[in-house]
């Protein structure tokens, strides 16, 4: 079990009843933390305050169903100034929108305001199932957007999620109204702490290798002559010299554990960068019906 009892605070994206902010709960939950919440505006902001404050955690979204990786995390993950802020565990988190509103009408919703990738999400919905001529208004956040509702008449919804509706004591007109009822997101805890093995775990990875025919190659044949499944492999670019790119990599096992501890090494001498992300217990993403 990680033992996360030092916590003292942990920042996440927000602002409050963000989707980040629910992650933040669900790892709050599951480890037992009572650290003090830290919501923070940007994905950087919430890297480094977790790279600057010792016994602090940070919650990141890494990946959507939809969208693929979230890049701005990863991009800063990699260049923390403490090379031991790693991923700690990772949860999926169902993105499921709801109209939401001050009225209980929902006949009477005339406007609709929302994140553009929320209002993004759920076009068929507002094309379907709102007026013809809704008007449709932009904002910061889901949140936002549902704390703005007190400037507008009873008339205007907002897009935004069950907890957003909590918050902001509003009511929920209509639930799992996004396009893809499928639509989740992979998030991780981060920190500077250490995981045990737990016989079920994956290790995140990034590496660069030199520019030449065969090189990413090489590397990836270190996984399979060691019987290592690689699960995920994405590339980012250095920013060191347009055409050289920085791999990230997600496959099973622990660090801890001596064979991939071996491979690792095998893998440094094929590489000219490379950096441990964390080794963590493997989730599931969640099965959900279309």
């Amino acid at each position: 079990m990680l033992n996360l009892e030092t916590v003292k605070t942990i920042a996440y994206l927000g602002p409050q009843a963000s989707f980040t902010e629910m992650a933040k709960d669900e790892f709050c939950k599951r480890f037992n933390i009572s650290a003090y919440p830290t919501p923070l505006q940007t994905i950087r902001q919430v890297v480094e305050y977790v790279d600057d404050t010792p016994d602090s955690l940070g919650v990141l979204a890494v990946e959507n169903s939809i969208e693929g990786a979230v890049r701005e995390s990863m991009d800063n993950l990699m260049v923390t100034k403490n090379p031991n802020i790693k991923i700690l565990s990772e949860c999926y988190l169902p993105i499921n929108h709801c109209l939401l509103a001050r009225t209980t009408e929902f006949s009477s919703i005339t406007g609709v305001i929302s994140h553009p990738q929320a209002l993004a999400q759920c076009q068929d919905f507002i094309h379907n199932e709102l007026p013809f001529n809704v008007n449709i208004i932009e904002a910061a956040s889901t949140a936002e957007a549902a704390r703005s509702l007190q400037n507008y008449n009873l008339t205007y919804g907002a897009i935004g999620s069950k907890k957003t509706a909590e918050t902001y004591n509003l009511n929920i007109l209509k639930e799992n109204i996004n396009d893809d009822k499928t639509n989740q997101t992979r998030f991780v805890l981060i920190g500077d702490f250490e995981t045990e093995e737990t016989g079920h775990d994956k290790t995140s990875m990034a590496f660069s290798t030199e520019n030449k025919p065969g090189a990413l190659l090489n590397v990836l044949e270190i996984f399979m002559e060691n019987h290592i499944n690689l699960s995920y492999i994405a590339s980012r670019p250095s920013k060191n010299k347009f055409g050289e790119y920085i791999f990230i990599v997600n496959f099973d096992g622990h660090i801890h554990e001596p064979k991939i501890m071996n491979t690792i090494q095998k893998i440094k001498e094929k590489t000219t960068y490379i950096r441990f992300l964390g080794s963590y217990k493997k989730s599931k993403a969640i099965v959900l019906q279309p």
